[in-house]
């Protein structure tokens, strides 16, 4: 794999543990802050929404992606032969 290859896959990886975790809390408390506001102070809850969905990298799921990259990256040696890909543990 080519490093232009490498760089046009999707990287939701953050460059820390400490800082994936920390977009998680403020991302998902956006989110259940927003809901929880909604009947007392919608515009608050309104303007919370795009902050959580900013900090989740547009969605949760995004987001999860990005914590199991983030825990296996440097862990993992991604090599293809023969059109057969495997992931060994990196020495």
């Amino acid at each position: 794999m080519t490093p232009t290859e490498r760089d046009a896959r999707p990287d939701f990886a953050s460059a820390s543990l400490p800082r994936h975790l920390a977009r998680g809390v403020l991302g998902f408390g956006s989110l259940a802050l927003a809901v929880v506001l909604l009947p007392y102070a919608w515009p608050v809850s309104l303007a919370l929404l795009p902050v959580g969905l900013l900090a989740l990298r547009g969605c949760p799921m995004c987001w999860a992606v990005g914590l199991v990259q983030t825990l296996s990256r440097g862990r993992l040696k991604r090599s293809c032969e023969d059109g057969r890909c495997t992931l060994t543990p990196s020495a």
